[in-house]
């Protein structure tokens, strides 16, 4: 079945579409403060669909996440409270605790480190403002943190990423069904472990 194949053409389609910059800016500024999917999933296929057009992406991409940012920020300093029932349901209460010991350990420099974890940056921009950190350096890290990260991906996908874009057409489907099959063993190994 040519499933990966024809997401990968679509995601390739839709990359090169005018109004993507818009849907990318979008994410990525909700992404920093309640969206689950990471602007890079939108930021990679924009990249090797207009590798010359990388270091905009990744630009837009930045300032668009520092805003939201700012949205997260403001989630933590007014209504942490009031969050909180709902971060403990949706599976992001470790996280937030986490990101507490961390800005507890290191500061503000617990923004920069948040860009680069696999905990949701949302996490560390509500706790900042659940935090009460100051309002500028928190928005130079946050800024630095995500230009960091975005500008890396960026580069790798613009020279790297254009260079293995036919081979992951060529190869998607066997990738992803490889993908499918590790995933699937890895549940069955879990529930075996904890069962």
């Amino acid at each position: 079945m040519r499933i990966f194949s024809g997401l990968l053409a679509a995601t390739m389609r839709w990359a090169e579409s005018k109004y993507a910059p818009y849907y990318l800016s979008a994410v990525s500024s909700s992404e920093a403060a309640f969206f689950p999917i990471p602007p890079d999933v939108i930021l990679i296929p924009m990249v090797l669909a207009r590798p010359d057009n990388a270091w905009r992406l990744a630009w837009l991409t930045t300032w668009t996440a520092v805003l939201g940012s700012l949205l997260g920020y403001a989630i933590g300093y007014y209504g942490v409270e009031l969050l909180l029932p709902h971060i403990e349901q949706w599976g992001y209460l470790a996280a937030f605790n986490e990101a507490k010991t961390f800005f507890g350990e290191y500061g503000i420099w617990a923004v920069l480190i948040g860009s680069f974890t696999p905990i949701p940056f949302k996490v560390f921009t509500i706790t900042a403002g659940a935090m009460d950190m100051s309002l500028l350096p928190f928005i130079a890290v946050a800024f630095f943190g995500r230009a960091k990260r975005f500008y890396l991906v960026a580069a790798i996908m613009k020279y790297g990423g254009v260079r293995a874009l036919p081979i992951m057409q060529k190869y998607s489907d066997a990738m992803g069904w490889s993908l499918v099959a590790v995933v699937f063993v890895g549940l069955v190994v879990w529930k075996i472990m904890h069962s």
